[in-house]
């Protein structure tokens, strides 16, 4: 039996994908610190076939040790890294944890699979391209404007370094905007369309930041099964993006959450809020993905808020998260 490890697997991909490799015959060691996931949508169903470690990546010297241990008693032929906290818009607000969480955290797992020869799968993030003219390509120099696409830039370019001195064998993907039930609706700081969601199950207006013209692609994570298994053995060095053609304004966005909270008997109100620092149109091109992948993203974005409003009506009430601010200055009203 083949041992894939999966950080972050309490996250939305991470809880979706590990399922998805069991179901492939694969054993799965799932790594988290549960401050963004949850202990219950593991895939703790599957005992003989998974085993989940809970720690902090970024831990100096504990996760250290830690990952060598399991490194060497599990001897996985591939790391998908899919642990960080990706608050985009929150990001300049909390600089010292956004790297540390992001940047120090990938590291511990670049040195592991550098010391174990161990293919690693790094899922970093459409931010990286900034603003520039959508759709955006492989082939673009990117150019972040916000200490998170810094963070998975700064990863991006490590793990190149680390695959020319070392010879780590790697695979980049660039996801965005992903959506599917087991995701965490309670972060009032990422993950738009949950915010709406959570916002109208609980009877609260939903906030559009700026006039919502801004454009997104929203895509079902169940697309993205079957191109990251094929990355496993292969396309080492390469780049993709992966992600849905479509795109939608926020406006838009918006009125599909509205009419699902209307088919459940919810009335929703939406409401004008303080714009943020972030790109206006932020949308990808999948070509690389669909040729050498054989990636295909079939989203009826619909569709999925349905699905995903019906899961998460039925989901108990979680705290909401709250950050503590590393700078003031500037914050925005709604997240005071």
């Amino acid at each position: 039996m083949k041992t894939a490890i999966v950080t972050g697997c309490a996250g939305l991909l991470g809880s979706h994908f590990s399922r998805h490799l069991i179901n492939r015959g694969y054993k799965v060691i799932g790594i988290d610190d549960l401050s963004g996931g949850y202990k219950e949508y593991l895939p703790t169903q599957e005992s003989d076939k998974f085993s989940f470690y809970e720690f902090n990546l970024s831990w100096p010297l504990g996760a250290k040790i830690q990952l060598n241990d399991i490194f060497e008693q599990e001897k996985p032929i591939v790391c998908f890294h899919f642990a960080a906290y990706a608050a985009e818009g929150l990001s300049p607000f909390i600089r010292h944890f956004n790297y540390t969480n992001n940047i120090l955290s990938s590291v511990q797992i670049i040195n592991a699979c550098i010391n174990h020869d161990v293919k690693l799968v790094f899922t970093s993030s459409m931010a990286v391209y900034g603003d520039q003219p959508s759709p955006f390509n492989e082939q673009m120099n990117p150019r972040p404007i916000d200490p998170y696409g810094i963070a998975k830039y700064a990863i991006e370019q490590d793990i190149k370094v680390a695959a020319e001195q070392h010879g780590l064998r790697y695979t980049i993907i660039r996801p965005h905007n992903v959506m599917g039930i087991r995701q965490n609706i309670w972060d009032k700081y990422r993950n738009v369309a949950g915010i709406f969601i959570r916002k109208a199950l609980s009877g609260e207006p939903i906030l559009i930041y700026g006039d919502g013209e801004q454009t997104r692609a929203f895509s079902d994570i169940k697309y993205y099964m079957e191109p990251l298994e094929r990355v496993i053995d292969d396309f080492n060095g390469r780049t993709f993006n992966i992600g849905a053609d479509k795109f939608y304004t926020i406006n838009q966005l918006a009125d599909k959450v509205c009419l699902a909270a209307n088919k459940s008997g919810i009335k929703v109100c939406k409401k004008t809020a303080e714009a943020r620092h972030e790109v206006k149109h932020a949308y990808c091109d999948h070509t690389l993905a669909k040729q050498e992948l054989d990636f295909s993203d079939s989203t009826d974005l619909e569709e999925l808020i349905c699905e995903m409003f019906t899961w998460a009506s039925k989901e108990p009430v979680r705290e909401q998260k709250v950050m503590q601010y590393e700078i003031s200055k500037g914050i925005y009203e709604y997240w005071k």
